[in-house]
């Protein structure tokens, strides 16, 4: 299970690396000095000590995708698995000696210097990219800190690009009746300033941000690019995975960097003097109240009212600029996409557990692994289970009153009898044997049967 996380991590920076590429049409001008500039940064590669991406590793990966989508970016077995490829630890102190002293070395400098000394045997090897790695880990290599380059932007086209962050709000009832804090989730269009969806949670985690996030595609499109900060919920796998299937560049902001939003933190200031104070107590019953007059808020006002920075309104703009926003394929099943996965072992009494919760899953399946696909928004539902990548079934909760009554299914064990389609059932056979009856021996042919 942990090298299948590792395998689908791999595959999701490397469509990270390409993401900014898979909507262009191949040959695009400009694309190979765009790949050239991707392949100087320096990177944090999943389950890799490198750094740096080759223009050719960039090219190959692009055209993977194209080709087969997010499931050729996931990386091959390696031939040499099992091999060692660790220096030993005299040559690996050796090299950190050596560099140490004389700083100003080239990896292959450094390992010719150390060559000549004789104290390396000939047989070991000291690949370069092995010598780079252990330097880089004991931070022996040096690295140039970029210059910082602020620069206001804005896209073209609607759809483009969405941006979204979390405002904290006021206190709203809950189910129980008690105040809770509630975190206002939205995404805005770089483009037009339209909002394609926004609502108040009560929580700010990856179950309440997808779900914004999913009505925002419904309503507005599927983005080119998705542009977040670095909180919890924008940096967790599920989000990364869906933006990959939906063909979605996510970008993140620079920690610290809070000049990058100011298009959505100016909307939320914006919501903080217009909408808020104008709020009823009766439209802050609960978050369905306030919601429906937040969006009340946006459609009847917000969208219609002149933006300065535009000089006309959002809707205007988007009517302008909104002719090439990707929109979801009428067959396309947004619901299954955004289920969340989780894999668990089936237990030997046909159950697995999953947010405290036993669900019973078919008894051919007992000690595999499956993939659990569910919505956290409907705890005790029914959930779909999937094995070696094809779906099996749909699961419920244990019953564990209804099982009471339930007759288990026990495999019987036979042997064939002398007719081909016959057999005889090994648990009759076991029971007790009855006196034969002699007289009735001679009555049986040889070869019609048993006595």
């Amino acid at each position: 299970m942990a090298e299948d996380k590792l395998q689908e991590q791999v595959a999701l920076f490397r469509y990270g690396i390409i993401s900014d590429f898979v909507n262009l049409p191949p040959g695009s001008r400009g694309l190979y000095a765009q790949i050239k500039k991707k392949a100087g940064r320096n990177y944090v590669i999943p389950g890799s000590r490198r750094t740096r991406v080759a223009e050719e590793t960039i090219r190959s990966w692009l055209k993977k995708y194209r080709k087969d989508g997010f499931d050729a970016l996931l990386p091959k077995e390696r031939t040499d698995k099992g091999e060692t490829r660790k220096l030993p630890l005299a040559v690996s102190d050796l090299l950190l000696e050596t560099k140490e002293k004389e700083p100003e070395l080239t990896v292959p400098l450094l390992i010719r210097k150390v060559r000549a000394s004789g104290k390396v045997p000939d047989d070991v090897r000291m690949p370069r990219s092995t010598v780079y790695k252990l330097l880089a880990r004991h931070g022996l290599t040096r690295k140039t800190k970029p210059a910082n380059d602020h620069r206001r932007f804005a896209y073209p086209n609607a759809g483009d690009l969405f941006m979204s962050d979390v405002m904290h709000g006021p206190a709203v009832r809950k189910g129980d009746g008690r105040k809770r804090k509630t975190y206002l989730i939205a995404f805005i269009d770089d483009a037009t300033r339209v909002i394609p969806y926004a609502a108040f949670a009560h929580s700010e985690n990856t179950t309440a941000f997808m779900e914004v996030l999913k009505q925002a595609v419904l309503r507005r499109g599927i983005p080119m690019r998705l542009f977040v900060d670095n909180g919890s919920a924008f940096r967790s796998h599920h989000l990364s995975l869906v933006c990959a299937k939906l063909g979605i560049t996510l970008i993140h902001a620079r920690p610290y960097h809070a000049a990058a939003k100011g298009k959505i933190e100016r909307w939320f200031r914006t919501v903080r003097m217009q909408f808020l104070p104008m709020v009823s107590e009766k439209q802050m019953l609960n978050l369905k109240a306030i919601n429906r007059a937040l969006w009340t808020y946006i459609e009847t006002e917000y969208h219609r009212s002149p933006h300065r920075s535009l000089g006309e309104t959002p809707l205007d703009r988007w009517a302008q600029v909104g002719e090439k926003v990707r929109y979801p394929e009428p067959g396309d099943d947004l619901d299954d996409l955004f289920l969340f996965e989780s894999k668990r072992k089936v237990q030997k009494d046909r159950t697995v557990s999953l947010n405290g919760m036993a669900y019973e899953i078919d008894a051919s399946l007992v000690g595999e692994t499956v993939t659990l696909r569910y919505n956290p928004s409907d705890q005790g539902k029914e959930i779909k289970v999937c094995h070696n990548g094809r779906f099996v079934q749909k699961a419920k909760l244990v019953d564990i009153y209804a099982n009471c009554f339930v007759k288990r299914d026990r495999p019987s064990k036979t042997i064939e009898a002398l007719d081909p389609e016959k057999t005889i059932d090994h648990e009759r056979e076991s029971r007790p044997k009855q006196p034969v009856n002699f007289s009735r021996i001679s009555q049986v042919e040889k070869g019609d049967g048993y006595v």
